[in-house]
């Protein structure tokens, strides 16, 4: 069965581009030339991902986006010919899985397209983790701390799960990413303390007490959590 997926992009060129390469991977792409239609058309429809452009005249993207995550965890790569790294922090703080700046080539989305749904299916390793008052359901992407549901981005859950099964060890920021399983993700150092940072603020004094800063280094999750 082919990849279903919807591009939200009032540029029909990158569509007509899209749909043949894509096709031609067994990935089958569905246009929306708006915000609004291609809200109708997550609601009408079933799809494996959503290919969604920031710049669009009307509602954009990084609005369409807190409206998908209001409601589902889809699979969201943002486009945009956007390529500073504040852009590329809000899309991801909305909970946009991927980032990718025009111009770009077939080729790349390809592989950040199913880099993303890879990181969507169910984990066969650790299904739940427990630690220092957090519960974390790897496979349904949940995470509780003391008991209380966290809503947490793709990313930021991605980072989590890394510090957690790599307690008591010290990980690099220029390596955090990999260890997420988001070496693709395109983000720099600082855009990972953001998220580090917004991480604490959301699990609150467990965040707080469990995640610490190895200056100049990187961050490490107390084992004593354990």
């Amino acid at each position: 069965m082919s990849t279903r997926v919807l591009l939200i992009d009032d540029d029909s060129r990158l569509y007509e581009l899209l749909a043949q390469y894509l096709g031609q991977n067994g990935v089958n792409v569905t246009h929306a030339a708006d915000g609004g239609r291609g809200l109708a058309a997550l609601e009408a429809s079933a799809y494996d991902a959503v290919l969604l452009d920031v710049m669009m005249p009307g509602m954009d993207g990084l609005e369409v986006c807190k409206r998908i995550r209001a409601k589902s965890r889809i699979p969201v790569v943002m486009l945009t010919a956007k390529g500073d790294e504040t852009d590329r922090v809000v899309g991801l703080e909305l909970g946009a899985d991927d980032y990718l700046p025009k111009p770009f080539s077939p080729r790349e989305l390809l592989a950040r397209l199913r880099a993303v749904l890879r990181r969507s299916q169910p984990s066969s390793v650790a299904d739940r983790l427990e630690a220092g008052g957090l519960s974390i359901d790897v496979a349904g992407r949940e995470v509780r701390a003391e008991g209380k549901l966290v809503d947490l981005t793709g990313l930021e859950f991605d980072l989590l799960v890394a510090l957690v099964r790599r307690a008591g060890r010290v990980i690099p920021r220029d390596a955090l990413l990999g260890e997420a399983g988001r070496s693709d993700t395109v983000v720099g150092e600082r855009t990972v303390d953001v998220h580090i940072s917004h991480l604490r603020q959301k699990l609150g004094d467990v965040g707080s007490r469990l995640i610490k800063t190895v200056r100049g280094v990187g961050y490490v999750f107390a084992k004593e959590g354990l």
